[in-house]
């Protein structure tokens, strides 16, 4: 499977032209780019929250071992 190359490319554009028409060409346009914006930013959240370590967390697993470390010294 090869690239598009400029003649494929516009023969989509007219097919889509011909069935979607010219008045809901731009609205689906419009559409797609949101729809591929808010998934962009959903992938880049989501990376986010996977590389950075929550300070809240790190906060509890220190409570836990003290916890731990209270309940073995009075066992």
């Amino acid at each position: 499977m090869g690239s598009l190359g400029p003649m494929e490319l516009i023969i989509i554009a007219v097919i889509a032209l011909l069935v979607f028409g010219p008045k809901k060409l731009p609205e689906l346009g419009s559409g797609l780019g949101k729809a591929i914006k808010d998934f962009k930013s959903a992938i880049s959240e989501t990376t986010e929250q996977i590389t950075k370590p929550e300070p809240q967390a790190k906060e509890e697993k220190k409570e836990d071992k003290k916890k731990e470390e209270t309940t073995t010294k009075t066992s």
